[in-house]
């Protein structure tokens, strides 16, 4: 039985294909194949129902994947400490961050962290704060940054900064002639939101204490996964959108004079770093929260009353 081996079922578990899973492995079918077949003779079980599309566990290959996670996951953990005794800067990274932070966050901090630090990896993706939570637990990723409080058992969560929540607003709407505005002042109907699966949705429909009853209304209906494509449906249809503080960074003058801020108390959403239980890569982590905090405090203005808005992931 080899580390290699148990890399392969749990892909195969993960995507359910053999193809995809040698794929995801950087190897031929042929060769994830022969090395299942041999674990599989090994332990002298049956790990997967060949005869079912898509591939499936069997009950004892069920098991005995989850297993495999849980050796891969000490296996990482044992690797990121010899990373960590040899330099106190050096080693990888692997980062989750929430799509409507992303985009606004990374350019502030990542190119000073790369070129202060050229022995230090890192891997970011944009997810949604459900699976950053996922892969947290699983060990695919050492750290996310997304919106907290989540209340979830097991995380440890380190706030780094509060973002106030402002309106975009079209030049045409009646609610733009207000200099600072109220929840209660938003008509939903004109209020252009999120898809599902991103927190902000939640929390904006939180904010505007929106509730699914039905027709709205509107003649036409457009959900989307940016917040710079909402904000050009702003422009372009009329309307308004809720967007965080550090999206407003490298606003031109014309967009800057649609935005319009909240009366107090503030709402908020509160940034964090999230890591699994207690993560050995204490250093590193210490040194990404130190970068972006610095990075993003300063873009943001401070907040005296603020409103944290709860996350639903």
């Amino acid at each position: 039985m080899t580390i290699q081996q148990l890399q392969y079922i749990v892909a195969i578990d993960t995507h359910r294909h053999f193809a995809r899973a040698a794929e995801a492995c950087f190897v031929t079918q042929p060769t994830l194949s022969s090395m299942v077949k041999k674990l599989e003779e090994e332990l002298g079980v049956v790990l997967f129902d060949r005869s079912k599309v898509p591939v499936v566990p069997t009950p004892e290959g069920e098991l005995l994947v989850e297993q495999a996670r849980s050796v891969l996951k000490e296996v990482q953990v044992l690797r990121s400490m010899a990373e960590s005794a040899r330099e106190e800067e050096a080693g990888e990274l692997r980062i989750g961050m929430i799509p409507t932070l992303a985009p606004y966050l990374l350019p502030l901090f990542l190119g000073d962290l790369l070129e202060k630090h050229p022995a230090l990896n890192i891997t970011v993706e944009e997810l949604t704060t459900e699976t950053i939570i996922g892969q947290l637990e699983h060990g695919q990723l050492d750290v996310g940054v997304l919106a907290t409080p989540l209340a979830v058992p097991g995380l440890r969560e380190e706030p780094l900064f509060n973002e106030r929540f402002l309106l975009y607003v079209s030049p045409g709407e009646e609610i733009g002639r207000k200099r600072y505005v109220l929840p209660g002042d938003i008509r939903p109907d004109r209020l252009w939101l999120l898809e599902e699966g991103h927190c902000l949705r939640s929390q904006v429909m939180d904010l505007c204490e929106l509730r699914q009853q039905g027709g709205d209304g509107a003649r036409f209906s457009y959900v989307s996964g940016s917040i710079e494509a909402l904000m050009r449906m702003v422009d372009a249809q009329g309307g308004l959108t809720i967007v965080p503080e550090l999206a407003t960074v490298g606003m031109t003058k014309a967009q800057r004079r649609r935005l319009r801020e909240f009366k107090a108390p503030v709402p908020v959403r509160e940034i964090a770093m999230v890591t699994w239980r207690h993560s050995i890569k204490g250093k590193l982590l210490d040194l990404l929260r130190a970068k972006v905090a610095a990075a993003a405090s300063a873009h943001l203005r401070p907040v005296r009353s603020p409103r944290v808005l709860p996350v639903n992931p």
